[in-house]
């Protein structure tokens, strides 16, 4: 393995390293907009089932009340219209990004990813347009991320991180190939000849699963291509040189010629930098340069939030259960209804009228205009249907407890969602209820606004 395979290599570790995270994130998103049924559970028999199938097969449908989506709205509504505005930039150049990329928009979403997910992650690069070029700002979907492993809440510790990219071929030259004809010849045979048998995989070197593997090196678009950028923190030694007469440092290898001056004095010494390198997913090595801008970084922005061991739990991840039991009691209460509704049938089994079975008698009495066949003068037994009232067994207050939990576990209330205040309650009062509910997500918010401070500090460092 090469050094550029070693890059790659490493790369590849850190994304099979996050796949808990990915997974877990998925899982939010689905309770986060509804999908809630669809976790798996082993009966006593051994077998599988996700929870929609096995409260069908029992004959219950199953009941979806999202509040966690509610709660959600709230919080970025309620960001939106208080903290949004907190803090605006002094920097009239970074207003002027501000403005062109819409930054509170672009917030707000990166907002709502950071409570489904706990992560919030952009990218800033300044882009070159015609007569002009501006600075770019844009949301990273996690799915196309990749870190090493860390767990500074700063990321200070960060060593290895990048993205993946599914690009046309004409956007790929234009980054790694700019103004270069043969090299974009290159690029287009790489990505023209065999790829899906040349590309590299590393999964059995590190134990992961191929089949994760497969959406790290192939492009989710069959038509667009695969690139891999991994940003890298390197230490090199260098040569310090200083002209006193002219005022100037410079950055030399440490093996550079020197010409003999009386006015040049040079220092050997080590130096930390942030080095791109740009990867097709058969390991051709397509471009490669230091950090060119003047915080002599990386173009993202991350915040993982809360970062405990490494760990992520999110603000989601935190009221998944709640949500379930929600569910659960509600669709019981649905099907004590419909049973005591509609009670037990006790048929004769000698009043069975010709022609029919028993799977027929229970599709009849099923249906709500169903008629079943009775002949009195025939048999003296007829069927009798037997109805109790099994309604008021404590699961109402079951609902309403775990709502309270909700709202007490998500810190949420129903101050901080606008609802009601009960009769005779001062305003005061209220105020003093909403007030104490926005502490109680004061950290989200606190360390929010931290993430976009950093974004705008790199912003201003361009």
């Amino acid at each position: 393995m090469n050094t550029n395979q070693t890059f790659l290599h490493n790369a590849y570790k850190a994304w099979c390293q996050a796949s808990l995270l990915r997974s877990k994130r998925l899982r939010n998103k689905r309770f986060a907009y509804g999908d809630q049924w669809r976790d798996t559970l082993r009966t006593a028999s051994g077998e599988t089932f996700s929870e929609y199938e096995y409260y069908l097969k029992g004959g219950t449908p199953p009941q979806t009340n999202n509040l966690i989506r509610q709660m959600i709205k709230t919080i970025v509504g309620r960001y939106r219209t208080e903290h949004i505005n907190i803090y605006k930039p002094a920097d009239k150049n970074v207003a002027t990004v501000h403005d062109y990329n819409q930054i509170d928009e672009l917030d707000s979403r990166a907002m709502e990813e950071f409570l489904i997910s706990g992560t919030a992650v952009q990218r800033i690069e300044p882009v070159r347009e015609i007569m002009r070029q501006r600075v770019k700002v844009t949301n990273v979907n996690l799915n196309n991320f990749f870190i090493n492993a860390f767990e500074d809440p700063l990321a200070r510790d960060c060593e290895l991180l990048g993205q993946l990219h599914d690009l046309n071929i004409a956007q790929l030259i234009k980054i790694v190939a700019p103004n270069s004809r043969s090299k974009a010849r290159w690029l287009r045979s790489i990505y023209s000849n065999n790829i899906e048998e040349r590309t590299i995989d590393f999964s059995h070197a590190i134990g992961a699963d191929s089949h994760q593997g497969a959406s790290f090196w192939r492009a989710s678009d069959p038509g667009k291509c695969r690139a891999i950028e991994v940003w890298t923190r390197e230490n090199r030694e260098v040569l310090l040189c200083h002209d006193r007469a002219t005022a100037q440092l410079s950055i030399l290898p440490p093996n550079a010629r020197m010409k003999d001056s009386a006015t040049i004095t040079t220092r050997w010494d080590i130096v930390t930098t942030w080095h791109c390198r740009w990867f097709s997913p058969m390991g051709d090595l397509l471009a490669e340069w230091d950090s060119p801008w003047a915080h002599g970084s990386h173009p993202f922005v991350i915040k993982f939030y809360p970062l405990t061991d490494g760990e992520v739990h999110s603000f989601v991840e935190d009221i998944i259960d709640q949500q379930k039991a929600v569910n659960q009691i509600i669709t019981l209460i649905n099907n004590i209804m419909m049973a005591s509704a509609k009670g037990v049938l006790l048929f004769p089994e000698t009043a069975l009228p010709d022609g029919f079975t028993w799977n027929d008698i229970k599709r009849v009495w099923r249906d709500c205009n169903g008629i079943l066949p009775y002949n009195p003068d025939y048999n003296s037994n007829k069927p009798e249907q037997i109805s109790v009232n099994n309604t008021n067994i404590g699961a109402y207050e079951m609902v309403k407890l775990q709502m309270q939990l909700l709202e007490e576990i998500s810190g949420v209330t129903g101050a901080l969602q606008g609802k009601s205040t009960a009769t005779g309650n001062s305003a005061t009062l209220y105020q003093n209820e909403t007030s104490n509910a926005v502490i109680a997500l004061s950290d989200i918010f606190g360390t929010f606004s931290n993430f976009r401070k950093n974004r705008d500090s790199k912003i201003a460092n361009l």
